[in-house]
């Protein structure tokens, strides 16, 4: 089993940046894949980014494409998600997640989660 522990999220306005930070723990990842995914109010998680642990391929959704950055420290068992131009529309609660498929996924590919982080966007 996988452990995960977010941090970084917050109220920002739009335009601002965040960097939400992912601690991961429990065992060997070689050909995990680490996710973001987010949840708004009301609606269902959905992916955001993810990212191959070993070969550091990453895969964005097009509505964070250009905007969020994912990246992984293997040295510190560590995940990231840089958000930049933040909008209003990516406030949700932000979750990260541990797989074994890249790319277009949903939560149901994923075993492990964190307990997420709350990122707020004001206009």
């Amino acid at each position: 089993q996988v452990q995960l522990v977010e941090s970084g999220g917050g109220l920002v306005q739009a335009g601002d940046s965040l960097r939400l930070s992912c601690a991961v723990s429990g065992r060997t990842f070689r050909n995990y894949v680490m996710g973001w995914f987010r949840r708004a109010p009301g609606k269902e998680r959905d992916l955001v980014a993810n990212i191959h642990w070993t070969s550091g391929s990453a895969y964005y959704v097009a509505s964070v494409k250009g905007r969020f950055t994912i990246t992984r420290d293997n040295t510190k068992n560590m995940v990231y998600l840089q958000m930049n131009s933040l909008r209003p529309e990516d406030t949700a609660v932000y979750y990260c997640a541990a797989g074994r498929k890249f790319g277009p996924t949903d939560e149901d590919d994923y075993a492990d989660w964190g307990q997420g982080t709350q990122v707020t966007v004001s206009s």
